[in-house]
C-alpha cells in the first residue's frame, strides 16, 4: 500500500514538473533566503538542530518562509502584533500562497517536483502528499525539548495529533481550537432578523416552516429602500463555495450530520459520501422547488462570490445557507450603514423537527490540517520555538486580544477587556485585522477554543459568554429578550446532548493520494449534478439525482467508501 503511494505520488510530481519546465520558474516558495542573517547550523538526519536554535538563540532575526495555502491576502509581517512576536522570539516569517485564486495542490505539487520546500508549512488537503514525499519532518522530539507550551495547549488531545497508530510521527499540529465552549454560532442557515422579526421571533422548526417564513416576509417586502428586488435564498457554488453553501447545509440540515465534509459516519463507523443519502436527496428537490418557484437565486449557479457578497451587503438576500466566516464581509457592510435588521440570525433550523442541528457538538480535536515543519527547514529548533511562543499565555493573548493599552486594557480585578470603540472597530472595519494584527497571525497555529480561563482569569480568546452578551445589538439583544435566554445558542441543541466521537472532523485528515485523487473526481461530478438538480425542472428532478448516483458509483464512489471506513478505523485505533 505504501509503495503504491510514493510510486503515484512520484507520477504525480514527475508530469507536474514536466508540464511547468517550459514556463520558467515561477513565483514558488524559497527554500533559503539570502537576506535572512542566520549562521545556525544545517539540521540533523533525526531533525533536530545541531545547536541550540542558530541565530534565534543569539539575538540575530532570522526570516522563516511560511507556505499559508489558506491566505488570501499578504502578509507583509509589518503589522504591530508581527513586529512583538518577533521581538519575543527573533523569528519573522516571509509568506506565500497560493496564486491566482487557486487551491493548495499545484503548488504543493510543484515543491515536490523540484524538491524545493518553506520552512514551515500549512499545506491543508495537500499534506498527505507531502508526507508521503518525505518532506514533513516529524516534530515529536522537537516538542518534547523545546514545547512545554505547546504540550500544556494540546493536553491529552496531543496524542491526536499522530498520523496513525502504525506511524506515530506527529507532522502537522491542528489549524482549530484546541477545546472551549461555543458562545456563538452561524448555525444550520441564516435569515435576516427583520424576517425572524416579522413571526414574532418564532424559530422554523422544518423547511416547510421555513419556506413560508421567506415567502411570507417578501410578501410584505418585495423591495429594498432602494428598490432593489428581494432574494429569498442565495447561494455561491461558483468555485470552491459550493462545498460550503450547497454541499455542507445538506448535511446539517437533511441528516442532523456534523462536519464531515463530503461524508456521513453511521453508528458503526462506515463512511458514506453522503450525496446517497435520502434525506439528502429530499433536502435538493426542495430547493429544485425553491428555484422553480423563484424563491431561490436564479444567478446562484453563475454568480461570483464577490457578486454574492454584494448582493448580502445591499441588504436583499433574506436567507443564506453558509457560515458567519464566509459572509461576514457583507454583514460588515450594513452593520457599518447601520442595517442591523437586515444582517442575519444564525437558526438550529433542520428539515423537520426531529432532526438535531449539530452546530455546538464538540467533534474532539480537529487534526490532519494544521501548520508543520519541513525537512528542509533552515533552523528547526528556531521554528519549533516560534511556534511555542505562539502557544504560551503571553503568544495566546497577542495574538488574540493584540496589544495591551491599544487593543484591550485591564480593569480593576486584572481582567482584559475592549473599549466600545475597539470592539465596532473589530466588527465593522473588513481590515481591521489586517490593519492591527489582531487574530491575524492566529489561524492556522495552535489556539485555545472560546471561553478556556488564562492564569489571570481572562478567556485566551475575545470571545467569552460575557463578551459575547455585552457585545450583541439591538437585534440580538431583542431577540434574547423575547426567547427568554442570555445567548442565542441557548436555542440550539446543547453539546451535552451528543456524544464526541473517536475521530477528528473527516474533511481535515491528511488523506492517502489514491483516495484523494478518487474524492476529487467524486467531488467534480457532484458539483456540477447537483447544480443540474437544483435548477432543472421539478418533472425531471429524480431522473437528474439518478443519474448523478450512478455517475458516482461509476466513478469509484464504493471504493472510496471503503478507503473511508477504513481510515476511520485507523484513526480510531490511535485513541483506544
Amino acid at each position: 500500500m505504501k509503495s503504491k503511494k510514493i510510486c503515484a505520488l512520484l507520477l504525480a510530481a514527475t508530469m507536474v514538473a514536466g508540464t511547468l519546465a517550459g514556463c520558467g520558474g515561477g513565483d514558488t516558495p524559497a527554500n533559503t533566503d539570502s537576506s535572512a542573517t542566520t549562521d545556525s547550523s544545517a539540521a540533523t538526519d533525526d531533525g533536530a538542530a545541531a545547536d541550540d536554535g542558530g541565530s534565534a538563540a543569539s539575538g540575530d532575526v532570522i526570516e522563516l518562509t511560511f507556505f499559508n495555502a489558506d491566505a488570501n491576502q499578504d502578509d507583509p509581517w509589518t503589522d504591530p502584533v508581527a513586529e512583538k512576536i518577533t521581538e519575543a522570539t527573533g523569528v519573522k516569517l516571509k509568506t506565500t500562497r497560493p496564486v491566482g485564486g487557486n487551491d493548495e495542490s499545484e503548488a504543493v505539487a510543484l515543491m515536490i517536483a523540484e524538491q524545493n520546500y518553506p520552512d514551515i508549512i500549512f499545506a491543508k488537503g495537500s499534506a498527505g502528499n507531502l508526507i508521503d514525499a518525505g518532506a514533513m519532518m516529524d516534530m515529536t522530539d522537537l516538542i518534547e525539548q523545546y514545547g512545554p507550551n505547546i504540550k500544556k495547549l494540546y493536553g491529552d488531545e496531543l496524542e491526536k495529533l499522530k498520523q496513525s497508530a502504525d506511524d506515530p510521527a506527529i507532522y502537522q499540529f491542528s489549524a482549530y481550537n484546541v477545546g472551549g465552549t461555543k458562545f456563538k454560532d452561524a448555525g444550520n442557515l441564516q435569515i435576516q432578523w427583520a424576517a425572524l422579526k416579522a413571526k414574532d421571533y418564532k424559530i422554523p422548526q422544518s423547511l416547510d416552516e421555513l419556506e413560508t417564513m421567506i415567502k411570507d416576509y417578501i410578501a410584505e417586502h418585495p423591495t429594498t429602500d432602494d428598490g432593489l428586488d428581494m432574494i429569498g435564498i442565495s447561494l455561491s457554488t461558483s468555485d470552491w463555495h459550493w462545498l460550503i453553501t450547497l454541499g455542507n447545509p445538506a448535511g446539517f440540515i437533511a441528516d442532523g450530520a456534523p462536519d464531515n465534509g463530503q461524508w456521513i459516519v453511521t453508528d458503526d463507523n462506515k463512511g458514506v459520501y453522503k450525496f446517497r443519502s435520502d434525506k439528502e436527496r429530499e433536502y435538493f428537490k426542495w430547493l429544485c422547488r425553491m428555484y422553480n418557484e423563484g424563491i431561490l437565486d436564479p444567478e446562484f449557479a453563475t454568480q461570483t462570490h464577490e457578486d454574492y457578497i454584494a448582493k448580502i451587503a445591499s441588504g436583499r438576500v433574506v436567507t443564506l445557507f453558509d457560515k458567519d466566516w464566509d459572509y461576514q464581509d457583507g454583514e460588515k457592510v450594513l452593520k457599518a450603514d447601520g442595517k442591523y435588521e437586515l444582517t442575519y440570525a444564525g437558526l438550529p433550523t433542520c428539515m423537520d423537527a426531529n432532526t438535531k442541528c449539530p452546530s455546538l457538538m464538540y467533534q474532539g480535536l480537529t487534526t490532519g490540517t494544521g501548520v508543520g515543519i519541513t525537512t528542509s527547514c533552515k533552523d528547526p529548533v528556531a521554528a519549533i520555538k516560534f511556534i511555542d511562543f505562539l502557544c504560551s499565555d503571553e503568544g495566546q493573548v497577542l495574538n488574540k486580544w493584540g496589544i495591551e493599552g491599544v487593543n484591550y486594557f485591564i480593569d480593576d480585578e486584572g481582567h482584559r477587556y475592549r473599549t466600545e470603540e475597539e470592539i465596532k472597530y473589530a466588527q465593522e472595519d473588513a481590515d481591521y485585522s489586517k490593519k492591527t494584527g489582531v487574530g491575524f497571525h492566529n489561524y492556522p497555529f495552535p489556539s485555545y477554543g472560546d471561553g478556556i480561563l488564562d492564569p489571570t482569569g481572562s478567556t485566551y480568546t475575545t470571545t467569552s459568554k460575557d463578551a459575547v452578551i455585552n457585545e450583541y445589538n439591538v437585534e440580538e439583544k431583542a431577540a434574547v429578550e423575547a426567547w427568554g435566554v442570555e445567548l442565542i445558542v441557548d436555542m440550539f441543541p446543547q453539546p451535552d446532548e451528543f456524544e464526541t466521537p473517536d475521530y477528528s472532523p473527516l474533511w481535515a485528515y491528511a488523506m492517502p493520494l489514491e483516495f484523494s485523487e478518487i474524492v476529487d473526481k467524486l467531488d467534480e461530478v457532484a458539483w456540477s449534478a447537483l447544480i443540474k438538480c437544483v435548477t432543472g425542472s421539478e418533472a425531471e428532478f429524480d431522473a437528474n439525482y439518478d443519474a448523478m448516483i450512478a455517475e458516482l458509483e461509476a466513478t469509484g464512489m464504493s471504493e472510496a467508501e471503503e478507503m473511508m471506513t477504513d481510515i476511520i478505523a485507523e484513526k480510531v485505533a490511535i485513541v483506544q
